[in-house]
């Protein structure tokens, strides 16, 4: 059972509840980011997130992938974590087809070296055809291979810009976008203001200080407000939802 505590208190919430409380803006383009982290600080247990995670957790992370045109993600996160086959549920693609949204939103990777091998189960099991973002110092043979499993395109000459990469996904439609990590890739948005939204989830749990942080990088030239728009709770979990103070 997820609780709603603010921006008013409500028990229970129903998916439809939750679906409405974290809809995307129709105006413009919308950068979402989702972490989870322990209440020592740590955003990973042993090299992945999952352990972080309870019900309410696993619940909202479903419902923020059905609502978004593009899961965005680093290649670590990916090697790490596992993006081969569906990454919604069967329930979720039905909403999705009576929304008139297409059954499983895109797939975009961000991989300045491209590190990810053609013939891997990412690219044999996935039901939509992956966008990989890269940049125009890319490798010219690994650019060539992956382009027969998925779509190549460069957001950067050296380094993969933010806003560029937001900038191609919206062309494509894609514009509410939700990214899954990793740390580089957050800070480096954070480093080019490119952060509409984070939802962050708050584990009841100590990890003892071994994981990683939820941003890395050059980090950003300045502090960035964000204004609390929500905040759930379930089993001892919070579960925030912070969005640009001049966008709400």
């Amino acid at each position: 059972m997820i609780n709603q505590l603010l921006p008013h208190s409500a028990a229970d919430r129903s998916d439809d509840d939750l679906l409405e409380l974290y809809g995307y803006p129709a105006e413009r383009p919308w950068v979402r980011f989702n972490f989870i982290t322990s209440l020592d600080g740590s955003a990973t247990h042993q090299g992945v997130s999952a352990p972080l995670g309870n019900d309410g957790d696993r619940r909202l992370f479903g419902l923020l992938r059905r609502v978004s045109d593009v899961i965005l993600v680093g290649a670590g996160t990916v090697r790490a974590e596992g993006y081969a086959g569906p990454l919604v549920s069967e329930e979720d693609s039905r909403w999705r087809t009576e929304q008139g949204l297409p059954a499983h939103p895109a797939l975009a990777i961000i991989s300045g070296t491209l590190g990810i091998e053609p013939d891997s189960d990412l690219f044999r099991l996935s039901p939509v055809r992956p966008i990989l973002i890269t940049t125009a110092a890319a490798e010219k043979e690994r650019v060539r291979s992956l382009s027969e499993v998925a779509d190549v395109v460069s957001a950067g000459a050296e380094s993969v810009s933010a806003r560029t990469c937001v900038s191609l996904l919206n062309d494509r439609g894609l514009g509410r976008i939700l990214c899954e990590g990793g740390p580089s890739i957050f800070g480096g948005f954070l480093a080019e203001d490119a952060v509409d939204e984070l939802c962050l989830s708050l584990s009841p749990l100590l990890a003892g200080g071994q994981g990683t942080h939820i941003a890395a990088g050059v980090g950003s030239p300045e502090l960035r407000q964000l204004a609390l728009a929500s905040l759930l709770e379930c089993d001892s979990a919070l579960y925030g939802r912070w969005m640009r103070a001049d966008n709400r």
